[in-house]
């Protein structure tokens, strides 16, 4: 039996919602498109960024290509009230992002999201054979950073000012752009060895400290032999104002390659532009500095990106939106005070 025979085999699961109807909770299918659609048009409008949540279509081939698996809550007579989803997003195949949360309005505080999460984690994930998941838990309210530490995932960066408020206009749950935690959770271990950019040596100390892993942390250097070529993938989100630059190795043009990057969607009216750099090589330093030296400040770490470790390091055009953050542990406290920090250092 091959993988996605395997998915598509785990049965859904019965609950009972507080009114006393059924739910289940279980994978998608192709006759739960058109629900998702509406369950996202009724929290959000047409505003979500991820535009295939709308696009029954888009979702089947998606499962079909094995780069979006939707898991969704069936109310009576199969009305979709819940989603969330584990689906690509970086570089390496087995670290799988879970996302797109949704319940409707009058179902919340039923423990509907915890369910959701828990089939993805705990069933799909497994089924999958993913060795890494993530997340990236708002930060205008505290609820998902709070229903996420039940699942064995460490915060280990914040991505600053990541998402726009009209995002959350329908809501009206934010005054400005919205941060989101970045929290990892391993499922088979790797450790390796990361080099430390000598910038950040005290804050990844810190937040290799708390990881779920074994990482020997080995001092970077700055020099990149001259004749290197970055290997780097650029990808967009346009209604979000997000650029992102995922640097699996810093090469010797890496400063052309950024400034290319920031002479294309700077004009734009972008926002906020993320680069990840991997460090499974020693030049990182140079690389670092290069950042930093165009305003460029920490955001924190991303365990196995690249399947090696990344340094996440974001640039925000206009306000930070510092005062709108909400924080739901003390290790996300920290993370906030070492982001900032950095932030007052580089502009």
């Amino acid at each position: 039996m091959n993988l996605a025979e395997r998915v598509r085999r785990i049965e859904p699961e019965e609950h009972v919602l507080p009114s006393g109807e059924k739910m289940e909770v279980g994978l998608f299918r192709p006759e739960d498109g058109a629900g998702i659609g509406e369950l996202f048009r009724t929290i959000y409008g047409d505003g979500y960024p991820a535009r295939h949540v709308y696009d029954p279509v888009e979702l089947a081939a998606a499962l079909e290509r094995g780069d979006n698996y939707p898991v969704v809550a069936r109310g009576p007579v199969g009305k979709i009230i819940g989603h969330v989803a584990l689906f690509r997003s970086s570089p390496y195949g087995k670290l799988f992002e879970a996302g797109a949360g949704a319940v409707l309005p009058e179902h919340r505080n039923a423990g509907i999201n915890r369910l959701l999460l828990a089939f993805a984690y705990e069933r799909l994930a497994p089924e999958l054979e993913l060795e890494e998941t993530w997340g990236e838990a708002v930060c205008n309210h505290i609820y998902m950073q709070r229903t996420i530490a039940t699942f064995n995932h460490v915060e280990t960066a914040l991505e600053v000012a990541l998402m726009p408020a009209e995002a959350y206009e329908k809501e009206r749950s934010a005054a400005g752009r919205v941060a989101s935690v970045a929290v990892f959770r391993a499922y088979r271990p790797r450790p390796h060895v990361v080099r430390v950019p000598e910038a950040y040596a005290e804050a990844l100390r810190f937040l290799y400290a708390g990881l779920d892993d074994a990482r020997t942390l080995s001092p970077g250097e700055a020099d990149i032999p001259p004749d290197s070529v970055s290997r780097a993938e650029v990808g967009m989100l346009p209604f979000a104002g997000v650029a992102r630059m995922a640097v699996a190795r810093v090469g010797g043009d890496f400063e052309s390659r950024l400034d290319a990057l920031e002479k294309d969607v700077l004009p734009q009216g972008f926002k906020v532009i993320q680069v990840s750099l991997g460090l499974g090589r020693p030049w990182i330093d140079r690389a670092v500095s290069a950042l930093r030296g165009r305003g460029y400040f920490l955001g924190g770490v991303l365990p196995r990106w690249f399947d090696e470790d990344a340094l996440l390091m974001q640039k925000i055009i206009g306000d930070p939106c510092w005062e709108g953050i909400r924080l739901f542990s003390e290790r996300a406290a920290k993370i906030l005070e070492l982001v900032r920090e950095d932030w007052r250092r580089t502009q």
